[in-house]
């Protein structure tokens, strides 16, 4: 596929006069100090043309070391000597510069911080090269390979310690297979509903319930239970001494034991409490849960079932925590920390999933896009702070819009976008507008001020009316809100081709 080129103008023409030519050049630095990127501009003798702001700030460079005349091998044998690290190396980069084609690296500053660039040849000479720091991208991958690889070897240990018990073949097959099951879960409800019918099955002479500490961790509720008529009524951490004592506890009639509180009750028919186990369900070293087992009958599936029931609370155990990691490694990947939203991957990811099931279903559904109003110039007033607080605000009517299905992100800084799930044009209407009066209304207070009202302005785009595919819609979504802001702010609009429809 041949390769476009960038083109850059060498110069503004003979009809451009000083004051048009500085004013473009004005213009040109400020479009590039506004790009989260650094971005650099070689003459195709290797000299910097350009470079904004941001790149001197990324790689913490001294203006002195990068300006106007500044030479590629200049820029890079400095950094080498400065302790940073190239792939490819500085030869085989300054190679690469006069290849003509598009090429990538890494840099590794001295300070630990990484940055990939991406080169891309310009048509009359030369290169324009796009920086961006990655180091947290990298982090976050490094944080989940090693917690993958603590649950593979907290499953491998187990494995190991199953198979060294060659007198009990029987139970390792089955907590092998219970461990299999569980490990595949996608959710904890799901796992709940995979331990009730092992237990029933491997164990059928108990009964037994699963509790897990409730959100507010004074309580531990029942989520499943096997062999009981009705699940048990909630209790407190207070109430068993496996919870007090931070380990398993067994009751035995035959041995100095006393009763827990949550069991007392729990009497056979002569009045007497029976053999049990409690065993703390722990996730990553804290308690989450509590998995209780009365015995009655004997069990002849398993050579020791108060042995058996304790390796499988830990099975539970495992399990639960890696649920609960996957769970809270995929929240950090998909959500906006500060205001709790869907940030613009899980967004990207929405809209390809919504395009499929409309697809199939042969439906509509519609995208809004929208922003705050002079939200710079807001910031700039009354500071980040006060302008995080109205994004927090904000991002909380988007939750509460009341609408079946619907999909909220956070694109960046003001900038938001939701899915509405089988909406259609009138559908459509109204919720944009609710949500344009329901922000209209709001009254923020911040640091015990009031702070001025907050408007926003909206853009719909429908499928598959404005497009049939993420890029076309988004696009259209866009250029309506634009359409929007220039009809004054505070109004939402649909795309409609070329024109544009509004209500106001």
């Amino acid at each position: 596929m041949r390769e476009e080129k960038i083109s850059v103008p060498q110069h503004l023409g003979p009809e451009v006069d000083g004051a048009e030519a500085g004013s473009a050049y004005a213009l040109t630095t400020q479009i590039l100090d506004a790009l989260e990127q650094g971005v650099i501009l070689w003459c195709t003798d290797g000299t910097c043309l350009k470079h904004n702001q941001r790149m001197l700030d990324l790689m913490a460079w001294h203006p002195s070391e990068l300006r106007s005349g500044t030479t590629l091998s200049q820029v890079l044998e400095r950094g080498a000597q400065r302790g940073d690290t190239f792939v490819p190396d500085v030869a085989e980069l300054l190679g690469l510069f006069g290849s003509g084609t598009v090429f990538h690296f890494e840099q590794t500053l001295s300070c630990g911080r990484i940055v990939s660039a991406s080169a891309r040849p310009v048509r009359n000479g030369g290169y324009v090269v796009a920086y961006s720091d990655v180091s947290e991208a990298r982090a976050s991958l490094q944080a989940i390979d090693v917690a993958r690889s603590k649950a593979d070897a907290a499953e491998r240990k187990a494995v190991e310690i199953l198979h060294n018990e060659r007198a009990r073949q029987r139970e390792a097959s089955r907590l092998a297979k219970l461990n299999g099951w569980l490990q595949s879960c996608k959710s904890l409800d799901e796992l709940y509903q995979i331990v009730t019918s092992f237990m029933k099955l491997v164990l059928p002479g108990t009964q037994g319930q699963l509790f897990i500490y409730s959100n507010s961790r004074d309580i531990l509720e029942t989520t499943c239970g096997w062999n009981t008529a009705d699940g048990q009524d909630p209790l407190t951490p207070d109430d068993c001494w496996a919870l007090r004592k931070g380990r398993q506890y067994l009751y035995d009639p035959g041995d100095l034991c006393f009763v827990c509180d949550h069991v007392a009750d729990a009497t056979n028919p002569e009045g007497e409490i029976g053999k049990y186990l409690c065993v703390p369900i722990v996730a990553h070293g804290d308690t989450v849960g509590l998995l209780h087992l009365q015995f009655g009958t004997d069990n002849p599936e398993v050579t020791d079932a108060v042995e058996f029931a304790s390796q499988c609370g830990e099975h539970i155990s495992m399990a639960i925590a890696n649920v609960k990691l996957r769970d809270e490694l995929q929240d950090q990947s998909t959500r906006d920390p500060l205001t709790g939203l869907y940030n613009r991957r899980y967004f990207l990811d929405a809209m390809r999933r919504e395009l499929a099931t409309a697809t199939t279903r042969q439906s509509t559904f519609v995208l809004l896009s929208l922003d705050a109003d002079r939200f710079k110039q807001f910031n700039d007033e009354h500071g980040h702070d006060a302008g995080d607080h109205v994004l927090e605000m904000l991002s909380q009517k988007l939750v509460e819009m009341d609408v079946s299905g619907a999909v909220a992100c956070r694109i960046g800084g003001e900038e938001f976008s939701v899915i509405l799930p089988n909406a259609d044009r009138t559908r459509a209407g109204f919720a944009a507008e609710e949500l344009r009066q329901s922000v209209a209304d709001m009254r923020v207070k911040h640091m015990g001020s009031d702070l001025p009202k907050v408007t926003i302005s909206l853009g719909i785009a429908i499928y598959p009316t404005h497009g049939t595919q993420a890029k076309d819609l988004i696009k259209q979504a866009d250029l309506a809100l634009y359409a929007a802001k220039k009809a004054g702010r505070n109004c939402w609009k649909v795309a409609e081709g070329d024109g544009m429809i509004s209500f106001e």
